[in-house]
């Protein structure tokens, strides 16, 4: 498995390609802007896009849906069912195909993601877990987590998601939806808002 990530769009949203190493099959996640120039580098590295995966359904993480779908007849879009009500201008330019949801398992070749329903930021911002790895939307940023003061936010809800996070066994890469990685272990024991929601 081979990870690449763009900041794309307006506020810098991290995208991700999630690509089969052999069979250059791949995974677009959250790709926030700049469609065309995402699909014109991966046909320069000879990656095929199997799927798009979102975390959420805010502008930013899917700004760059509708052309990968142009240049890409076909291509599967999936969101939590739950953001699919999402409207408005923090909605702009959200389309999907497909519903995924808690421990739904999507396979790409060698690579399986499991999806993790952690409502909080929106109603279905989910994460994707694959291999040692946690794509964790706006979730779980390094030393902080998502806003919670949108239409469809709830800190409680925020609060659950986190210590779902934190139950889980083992150390994982954090890959945010914005900023920097960090490793599940190093959020565990410092970030402040994972420490609330697991008191």
């Amino acid at each position: 498995m081979q990870i690449w990530t763009f900041q794309l769009g307006p506020l810098g949203a991290n995208c991700y390609i999630v690509a089969d190493e052999e069979t250059k099959a791949c995974a677009v996640v959250d790709p926030g802007g700049h469609g065309d120039k995402v699909a014109q580098w991966l046909r320069e590295q000879g990656l095929t896009p199997r799927y798009v995966l979102l975390t959420h359904g805010h502008f930013d993480h899917v700004g760059g849906v509708e052309k990968l779908m142009r240049q890409f007849p076909g291509l599967p879009v999936y969101l939590h069912e739950a953001d699919t009500h999402l409207s408005g201008a923090l909605a702009q330019g959200l389309r999907w195909t497909d519903t995924y949801g808690e421990g739904d398992v999507l396979t790409l070749d060698s690579i399986q993601f499991t999806v993790l329903h952690t409502p909080g930021h929106t109603p279905g911002s989910v994460c994707l877990r694959t291999g040692d790895v946690l794509l964790t939307g706006d979730t779980l940023f390094a030393g902080s987590c998502g806003r919670t003061d949108f239409p469809g936010g709830s800190w409680e809800e925020m609060m659950a998601s986190l210590e779902h996070l934190a139950a889980l066994e083992g150390n994982f890469q954090v890959l945010p939806g914005h900023g920097e990685p960090s490793t599940l272990e190093a959020e565990r024991a410092s970030n402040p808002y994972m420490r609330e929601g697991r008191t």
